[in-house]
């Protein structure tokens, strides 16, 4: 599933793209402005980032270049200024493609699919021996198998390719099961006791990474990183 950050400084735009991509499983987040942005740059990784131009103190523009700076993820730039010449600045800065408002959800779908199959997925993560490998179907530990379900596997890898997110029960549940499952928050606790037990039994220090929230949810944390 990919994790797009959605940059705007209108709350109202924001949340019409959330409705936009939702339906088709984007995992997302939303800044409202610049400074809001880099702070959900520090903690997460994203797949895709949807940056709108005209925001106050710094501008889409500004905040595209900065990105650049550090981070190679696919920028899409959304804004009502169609002029040519702030399309090939958008470019010449770093955005891999322009869409200006109002636009059709349906293309804007289109184009982050497109720009999404041009980046490779991330189908392997390994976390001091903890190897979660999407092409295998494996989750393993020092050459250890660890037998765990679908959605074990699932879960496990989502918080270890999102380190330092918190994800509430909720979260995890539409992950796991979709938008429409009556599935209850004490399912997804039984899967992460079952993860621990697991994983625990092969030496990992699951208990080092794998952290409760108390009253919210679960958090991978990769401990150089803290």
């Amino acid at each position: 599933m990919a994790h797009v950050l959605i940059i705007d400084d209108e709350q109202r735009m924001l949340d019409m793209i959330s409705l936009f991509i939702e339906p088709y499983g984007f995992d997302h987040d939303q800044a409202i402005n610049a400074k809001a942005a880099r702070t959900f740059l520090e903690k997460n990784k994203y797949d895709i980032i949807l940056l709108d131009i005209m925001m106050p103190e710094t501008d889409g523009f500004e905040l595209c270049q900065e990105i650049r700076e550090t981070l190679d993820i696919p920028i899409i730039m959304l804004t009502a200024r169609d002029q040519k010449e702030d399309v090939v600045k958008g470019l010449k800065l770093g955005a891999d493609d322009y869409i200006t408002k109002p636009f059709d959800g349906q293309e804007l779908i289109a184009r982050m699919e497109a720009l999404l199959r041009r980046v490779p997925s991330q189908q392997m993560t390994e976390v001091e021996g903890l190897v979660w490998d999407e092409n295998k179907y494996t989750l393993t530990y020092r050459g250890q198998h660890i037998k765990v379900t679908p959605k074990e596997f699932m879960m496990i890898g989502h918080l270890m390719q999102h380190p330092g997110r918190v994800y509430a029960r909720e979260q995890l549940i539409e992950l796991l099961w979709g938008f429409d499952s009556n599935t209850e928050g004490r399912t997804i606790d039984s899967h992460v006791r079952n993860i621990r037990d697991k994983i625990r039994q092969t030496g990992f220090p699951i208990d080092d990474y794998f952290h409760t929230v108390w009253g919210i949810g679960y958090k991978w944390v990769n401990k150089s990183k803290e």
